[in-house]
């Protein structure tokens, strides 16, 4: 890789890790390729991005993006987007599938350094859609029940 290459990897990743709201560093070994795959899918699907990066080149990045340092050893698979819950359950759901070849290291949420217990209890909370629905079903709880209301009401007086 020239020396272009790795400062256009850098400006690019810089750029994302900016206008990420969550990034997870996950180790990798031991993976397969379909799996890192399955995960990529997955992982496209609600636009969360998948990459194995450069250990030197990611710190350099996210020295650039204002990130607070922290420790990349070994084998380390970036994982980023825009949705945090998202983002959490993607991962731990991969990493609960794949068991001892895919684990948590740490992320960053807003900025913010993070470990893999609050990257674990993010995944836990309902997703934008499920919150949706949740607050549908509780506004329109009165009208259902009025409606229930008139159509017994009615009923009894049939039977009348």
């Amino acid at each position: 890789m020239t020396k272009q290459e790795k400062v256009e990897i850098v400006e690019f990743l810089k750029a994302e890790f900016s206008n990420s709201s969550a990034i997870v560093v996950c180790d990798y070994k031991g993976i397969k390729t379909k799996q890192l795959e399955d995960l990529r899918n997955k992982s496209r699907d609600l636009n969360v991005k998948v990459q194995v990066i450069k250990n030197k080149l990611a710190k350099i990045a996210m020295n650039e993006a204002g990130l607070p340092e922290n420790q990349l050893k070994d084998t380390n698979i970036f994982i980023w987007g825009e949705d945090q819950i998202a983002l959490s359950k993607v991962v731990c759901k991969f990493a609960q599938d794949s068991k001892e070849n895919f684990s948590l290291k740490f992320g960053y949420f807003d900025k913010e350094l993070v470990d893999v217990n609050h990257i674990e209890a993010i995944s836990k909370l309902p997703s934008k859609d499920e919150l949706i629905g949740m607050l549908l079903s509780v506004w329109t709880a009165p009208a259902r029940y009025f409606v229930t209301g008139l159509d017994n009401l009615r009923k009894q007086k049939e039977e009348q």
